[in-house]
């Protein structure tokens, strides 16, 4: 099997790197108040293994109870271990194509069948009859696209179908609503979250899901004795508590998605409707690939994707306005060329 492949991770001065959905504002200032307060002889200790007091904090911002709450090292590790609970060996895991290219990584590592349910040309979704998975990994907002399903069409699908959904809302802080609700409606869907994206702290890894408690405590079950480092754990607790910095990381966020979308529009790219911190561009000639590479040779990293469905389009990250700004002067520099 081939593994997953990470965006690249360049080093160096000068480099704008808009290839990995990182956000570029700093995360809560809790965050650097609690490091200092952390006692280091606590590090000789095992983390608490349940999580219990950022579990806490997650169940009361969400108003479910703590048994309906799992945490992880990050999503990651949450959307392997619903494979693992909830797929038979005979079973099969469905995601949409083009989607998070590390859902087949992950139904390949436990060796069951992958069904992917192909989106139109417009990256919409549409289920195909009689479809069957174990468990379906519903991207919304979706990503490499950025485009977020309506909550009536998920509800729709979740009612009818007869496994697990996970709907992955990794991005959904940027977007106009949430399935958050449906976690708790249907004991056939859990909700994952992460703090890498909104929170803008993906150097913690550190992710969350919401669902009925039997399917929590399957995933309680299989996963690593403790999971979640004791620092991990505590700076998740203090950032989630802090909702007035997140919410102003995705405000500013949004003014510039806003911002990059009608520049790119003027150039020529056909941007499709993000609700994310990133955008999903079509460019002009010379082209995806050609536009990938160039911008590269300019220190500029965005993401390109080879394949039948992605390899037209480009995710670029919104940065800041200035990052955004260099962005564009750049693509005025190749297509002047």
């Amino acid at each position: 099997m081939s593994g997953y492949v990470p965006g690249e991770q360049p080093k160096g001065e000068g480099i704008i790197k808009l290839n990995t959905n990182e956000n570029p504002w700093l995360c809560s200032p809790e965050i650097r108040d609690i490091l200092n307060e952390i006692n280091v002889a606590n590090l000789a200790k095992y983390p608490d293994p349940l999580c219990m007091e950022v579990r806490k904090v997650i169940a009361e911002k969400h108003e479910v109870g703590v048994g309906n709450i799992f945490a992880g090292n990050g999503s990651d590790e949450i959307l392997a271990l619903c494979i693992r609970a909830f797929v038979e060996r005979t079973g099969a895991v469905g995601y949409f194509d083009p989607s998070y290219s590390l859902y087949p990584i992950l139904a390949q590592i436990e060796d069951v069948e992958v069904r992917p349910v192909a989106l139109d040309e417009n990256f919409e979704w549409q289920m195909p009859e009689n479809y069957e998975a174990s468990v379906f990994f519903l991207t919304n907002p979706n990503a490499p696209t950025g485009m977020l399903f309506p909550k009536e069409t998920v509800e729709a699908f979740v009612k009818s179908f007869p496994g697990v959904v996970v709907i992955d809302e990794a991005y959904v802080d940027f977007a106009r609503e949430s399935c958050i609700e449906l976690a708790v409606k249907y004991d056939n869907v859990l909700v994952v979250r992460t703090l890498s994206k909104s929170y803008a702290l993906a150097g913690i890894r550190f992710g969350y899901c919401i669902g009925a408690k039997p399917l929590i405590d399957a995933l309680y079950k299989i996963k690593d004795s403790y999971n979640i480092n004791m620092l991990t754990q505590e700076l998740a607790r203090v950032a989630i508590l802090d909702d007035g910095t997140m919410t102003a990381i995705t405000s500013a966020v949004k003014g510039t998605r806003e911002l990059i979308t009608k520049e790119l529009n003027d150039l020529g790219f056909k941007v499709y409707p993000s609700e994310t911190n990133f955008v999903w561009v079509k460019p002009p000639k010379p082209g995806a690939k050609k536009f990938f590479e160039e911008l590269k040779k300019r220190n500029i990293f965005v993401r390109w994707f080879d394949g039948p469905r992605t390899k037209d389009c480009l995710r670029i990250t919104v940065g800041t306005n200035e990052q955004m700004m260099t962005l564009v002067e750049k693509i005025e520099e190749i297509l002047e060329k």
